[in-house]
């Protein structure tokens, strides 16, 4: 399915049910968030030290396993030591590479209003991505599809606390090798977010590349000079870079756009068992990802990353925002701090519904990220499984917590104005009232964050309404959403050139994805 295709069968249904917007008296900003919070530290300072030297002395003397010819002829060229297909990286090597690394990146969106700014204290969130099925309380569990894509960016494009675009769901009713010019389309008609590629082999990403350039109106030169879109980088831990990963790194740096490197490393599985352990391994595998980007060019965007969680030990299982979890967010952001790169962690729930084990697990991980002064947040709402479901109802539920956040981050004041000695304290006579005070009267329009699914109406007023939880509400939500068919401004001569290319590109054969 086509996202013209897509469009169409919901032309005739355009406005159904759609809640009328209400005009807000509140003057909020969720689009440029500073993180308000210390961050919190779970090891010494000397253990932290530690912990990066122990690996570094990972990447000297034990190596990582590359499997990309050409990513080992790039390192030995920047001094590493080749043997087979382990790469010995000496400190020199990756310090200089951190030091060539930018440490605050402009992201360019598809308006400037949606810039994104990654540098250590900023904040921005993404939700739930990369999973192969959806969910939803009407429709139950499914296989990831276009029409999921679609609504899903419809959803994360409608709340401004999402400022990119993540992975979301593999519409797996459209080809592999289309399924990027699908879902290229999608995001820039869709929204006008940061958006996101999938590094799955040069060509798909040669193709995104120049989707993108042409569709925002850029020459070669001002695409290459800053990042106009990023993918995310996993390595196969313990100590591997696969072909593809260090085909997109190579790709992405040479074009100028962002990395977010990002080993997945779950204790007692693919990693040790300890906190400091699996962060020592975790922290030398990004540092050998990020240095490869700048052997293939010197102040190419990259993202330090980690996603780091325990696995049950009883079955095997991935487990999120455990105690561990926190922990290990908490590790990863004092050695990020080392590199003065922004960095991104990760919230997300192993729960199986829209539960309070989900809301718990998910609220516990993005609580570690905020300790930890996280840059970038993925998978902070819609997660279910372990990442192999998203849930539009989660999702909706999960974003009235980020806004909450969202409201900590800009603070508050406290002005005579606010104090209210003149126009409020002074005006209510002792067990009066406040409702009626000129401070009230002149604020309460707009002081308060509003919900967007929480309830406060009383047990009598909710029961009846029909005793409506908050899933449900939640359900009626992201339909009105999807239902009113939002989207930003689209300039249809530019959309015509991109439905040209993908129709040339389609008639040629697509592009297969590369292992």
């Amino acid at each position: 399915m086509s996202v013209e295709e897509f469009a169409s069968t919901r032309r005739g249904r355009r406005g159904r049910g759609a809640k009328k917007e209400e005009t807000s008296h509140r003057e909020v900003n969720y689009r440029q968030l500073r993180n308000p919070f210390p961050n919190m530290d779970v090891f010494s300072a000397d253990e932290a030290e530690n912990m990066h030297k122990s690996a570094l002395t990972i990447l000297q003397d034990m190596g990582m396993r590359v499997l990309h010819e050409d990513a080992r002829k790039i390192f030995a060229a920047g001094g590493a030591k080749i043997d087979g297909e382990m790469v010995y990286i000496g400190q020199d090597i990756v310090d200089a590479a951190i030091a060539s690394a930018p440490k605050s990146i402009t992201c360019c969106a598809g308006a400037r209003e949606r810039d994104v700014i990654l540098e250590l204290g900023s904040l921005v969130f993404q939700a739930g991505a990369g999973a192969p099925h959806a969910t939803d309380l009407e429709r139950g569990r499914r296989p990831g599809s276009a029409r999921d894509y679609i609504e899903y960016l419809q959803l994360t494009h409608h709340f401004d606390v999402f400022q990119m675009v993540s992975p979301q769901v593999e519409p797996q009713d459209v080809d592999i090798h289309l399924r990027h010019y699908f879902t290229t389309e999608a995001q820039m008609t869709w929204s006008d977010k940061f958006p996101f590629t999938f590094s799955r082999g040069t060509p798909q990403v040669m193709d995104c590349f120049e989707m993108i350039r042409d569709f925002r109106g850029l020459s070669d030169e001002e695409f290459q000079a800053a990042p106009h879109n990023y993918t995310i980088i996993n390595t196969n831990s313990p100590r591997t870079l696969d072909i593809p990963m260090a085909q997109g790194l190579i790709d992405f740096a040479k074009y100028g756009q962002m990395s977010i490197v990002t080993p997945f490393t779950l204790m007692g599985a693919m990693a040790p068992i300890t906190v400091a352990g699996a962060i020592t391994l975790s922290h030398a595998e990004a540092l050998a990802a990020i240095t490869l980007t700048q052997l293939v060019n010197p102040g190419a965007p990259v993202c330090y990353g980690t996603f780091t969680s325990n696995v049950d030990m009883k079955s095997g299982a991935p487990a999120f925002g455990t105690p561990s979890h926190f922990q290990a967010s908490l590790a990863a952001g004092q050695l990020a701090r080392k590199t003065g790169l922004p960095w991104r962690s990760a919230a997300g729930s192993a729960a199986n519904m829209n539960d309070i084990q989900a809301a718990n697990e998910n609220q516990m991980g993005l609580w570690g990220c905020l300790m930890a002064g996280a840059t970038v947040v993925i998978h902070a709402a819609g997660w279910l499984e372990g990442g192999l479901t998203v849930s539009y109802e989660k999702l909706i539920t999960d974003a009235e917590v980020l806004n909450m956040v969202a409201e900590l981050c800009a603070g508050t004041t406290a002005t005579a104005d606010d104090i209210g000695l003149e126009n409020a304290i002074s005006q209510v006579e002792p067990q009066g009232h406040f409702f009626a005070a000129p401070q009230t009267m002149a604020r309460y329009n707009s002081q308060f964050y509003e919900p967007v699914v929480h309830d406060y109406a009383n047990f009598g007023t909710w029961t009846e309404r029909g005793s409506v939880d908050a899933n449900h509400r939640a359900t009626k939500i992201w339909k009105d959403i999807v239902a009113a068919e939002a989207k930003p401004k689209i300039d249809e001569s530019k959309l015509g050139q991109l439905q040209d290319f993908i129709a040339k590109r389609t008639a040629e054969g697509g592009a297969p994805p590369e292992s």
